[in-house]
């Protein structure tokens, strides 16, 4: 098999440990060194001074975890990295030792067998930890609400099915007052305003049993819910810095139909403003995991579901799509009425999905605006489908129809 790096690099990270292949080819000769560093960033420069000292020029690693990162931000600009995804370079299986695995990693990339995984440039990377961190602690706040919702259950309050949202203007007021001791239903009612429920059905609801232990813990579940809000608040000023050397790309995504500002942060944060490490929409699908897995043997296919991929890009877009689709005059509500009533909703929405990502790499690789096609575009397209479809319905409810073109 050719060799396409003759000076090149295996590397077995680990957290507290990195086990070093270096692979020299002359000719036919073969030629390895192997050496085991630590992780800290003085045992990591004398890695690099190593590699250095035998000419390395490719240097292919695992993504284990988040160890690999240390030692991609030592080595990167001196050589060429390759981040490969674990599963696809396992070793054959009973020779499996750390050793072994670098040389094996080693020997992948010396025959250009290793494919690199995207690693966004040091700026798209920071806002990814953004936009993920701020993904992370929406979704702890959701959990305090929830635990909320059952300590009012638990002292039979019904503050949720007479309110819409329990931390709203009315519903804060209330919580409040119970913490603070109050558990009169009229005067906890008289804290809340333009509310769908009637007096009655407002004292109703507010009249449970509030013991001591339930106001420790609505204290402790609101006190935690305003630190998220803080933080959350945080993370969105600091992103929206973050995010100043791609305001225009930004701005260009919030135009598709369902995508607003938190969506278009997202997006830019996963796939980055440059899409030249994506060759062409179909790439872009295949990473995301918006595209059906290729599984056939025997000339069967044997699955469709969808492939794994960056579930933060994945499902930030997924709900944008039932977004989206709310919008009657629009391409993408078309399009999912239209396979909705083939493939179910759920694999419907995750086409729309894919065609937002679709309409967003053209738009950012070729600098172009949102246009959407309208909600017709499929009669006007397949009219004369469409024409036979109606005919064919009207036959078989009993008339004969004939049909012939406008003048």
């Amino acid at each position: 098999m050719q060799v396409l790096y003759p000076r090149c690099a295996g590397l077995d990270v680990h957290k507290d440990s990195v086990v070093a292949s270096v692979r020299l080819a002359q000719g036919a000769k073969v030629t390895r060194e192997l050496r085991k560093f630590g992780t800290t960033t003085h045992d990591l420069l004398a890695l690099l001074d190593w590699l250095e000292s035998h000419a390395v020029t490719h240097v292919a690693m695992e993504s284990t975890g988040v160890y690999w990162k240390p030692v991609w931000h030592v080595l990167e600009g001196h050589c060429t990295l390759i981040l490969a995804n674990a599963q696809e370079i396992r070793n054959v299986p009973g020779r499996k030792s750390d050793v072994n695995d670098a040389s094996w990693i080693a020997d992948l990339l010396a025959h250009g067998l290793t494919r690199a995984s995207f690693v966004p440039p040091a700026p798209i990377q920071e806002l990814r930890d953004l936009t993920r961190t701020r993904k992370q602690l929406v979704r702890e706040r959701g959990h305090h609400v929830q635990r909320l919702q059952k300590i009012l259950e638990d002292a039979n309050l019904k503050l949720a099915s007479v309110m819409s949202d329990i931390l709203g203007q009315s519903g804060r007021a209330v919580l409040e007052a119970l913490v603070a001791g109050e558990t009169n239903p009229e005067r906890l009612a008289e804290l809340t305003h333009r509310l769908k429920a009637t007096s009655d059905e407002l004292r109703d609801a507010l009249n449970g049993r509030v013991t001591p232990h339930h106001r420790f813990l609505l204290q402790l579940h609101l006190t935690q819910i305003d630190a998220c809000d803080r933080a959350i608040g945080a993370l969105e000023a600091r992103a929206t810095e973050g995010l100043a050397p791609f305001r225009r790309a930004a701005a260009r995504l919030c135009t598709i139909p369902g995508v607003r500002e938190v969506t278009a942060q997202v997006i830019v944060a996963e796939i980055g403003a440059d899409l030249t490490p994506f060759p062409t929409a179909g790439h872009l699908l295949s990473w995301a995991g918006l595209c059906r897995r290729l599984d056939e043997s025997a000339g069967k296919r044997r699955s469709e579901r969808v492939r794994r991929g960056n579930r933060w890009l994945k499902t930030s877009l997924i709900q944008a799509a039932w977004a989206a689709v709310k919008d009657r005059d629009s391409y993408l509500h078309a399009q999912f009425h239209r396979l909705k009533s083939r493939r179910g909703a759920k694999k419907a929405i995750v086409a729309v999905a894919a065609s937002m990502l679709t309409a967003a790499y053209h738009m950012l690789r070729h600098d172009l605006d949102w246009r959407d096609l309208g909600a017709d575009h499929f009669d006007r397209r397949h009219h004369e489908r469409l024409a036979r479809r109606l005919v064919h319905r009207l036959t078989q409810l009993g008339y004969h129809v004939d049909i012939q073109k406008a003048a």
